[in-house]
């Protein structure tokens, strides 16, 4: 009876292990399950969420910055000639200058408006005959239109995050009137008269505008021909790529 009785208490000895073990292995497959199910639930996130910013950002063909392993990529998928992927910001402000030179053909403009897409920003160079008489400030009244509805292109919501800088420019011949003393004076004062139109009549926040005038002291081309400094007499409007932004406006 001895030897039955130990035998039977180590048969039940064994039975419990097996189902100690099982418990574990049941255990343990839930905590994979979990994980699983987390796992999946994280990539329909990052999906959505890159959804949401591709849309607002205005991209249908490009590629999402947020894959599905929750990595960002800043670049988009819209190659240049040159090979290099557009930023963005890239395309934000060639999207501007594509409506603005429409415009500007539209209109016939072209001629005397330059635009240009560099480091710093969006650049858009008028020549001084398009909006002032020589020697004075004063925008013509039959052009401030054309102005007023280039300055509404500028205030698009794609790039309000932008400051803009008005830039008056002269050529080397001084000048001295009863008006203005200098050069100095003048390219200051028809930057001044610029911001002023794209503030009153275009609508742009007077906070995101800034007028400076350079005088004779940063010309395009050289002084001693006549198409040269015609070139250099412009005023500028800088659309500023928004990584210049904190520099813009005095933050540290």
């Amino acid at each position: 009876m001895s030897r039955r009785k130990k035998h039977e208490e180590a048969h039940e000895n064994h039975e419990r292990w097996l189902l100690s073990y099982a418990d574990f292995i049941t255990l343990l497959m839930i905590f994979f399950i979990i994980m699983y199910s987390m796992s999946n639930l994280d990539k329909q996130k990052y999906q959505q969420v890159a959804s949401s910013l591709n849309k607002a950002m205005g991209g249908g063909g490009g590629a999402n910055i947020i894959g599905v392993d929750g990595k960002v990529d800043i670049q988009q998928s819209t190659p240049v000639d040159n090979g290099v992927v557009e930023t963005t910001e890239e395309q934000k402000l060639e999207h501007v200058k594509d409506v603005v030179d429409k415009y500007l053909k539209d209109s016939g403009l072209s001629g005397s408006v330059e635009t240009k897409v560099e480091e710093r920003g969006l650049v858009l160079s008028f020549r001084d005959s398009l909006f002032f008489d020589s020697g004075k400030a004063d925008i013509k009244p039959e052009q401030a239109k054309k102005l007023v509805e280039i300055g509404k292109l500028l205030n698009q919501p794609i790039i309000n995050g932008s400051y803009i800088r008005v830039e008056g420019h002269t050529d080397n011949r001084p000048i001295n009137t009863y008006l203005y003393k200098s050069n100095w004076d003048l390219s200051v004062i028809r930057a001044s008269n610029v911001a002023q139109v794209l503030i009153n009549q275009s609508g742009i926040k007077p906070e995101r505008i800034s007028a400076a005038g350079y005088g004779e002291f940063r010309p395009k081309a050289e002084n001693n021909t006549e198409a040269g400094r015609a070139s250099n007499r412009r005023v500028d409007i800088l659309i500023m790529n928004s990584k210049f932004n904190e520099v813009e406006n005095n933050k540290k």
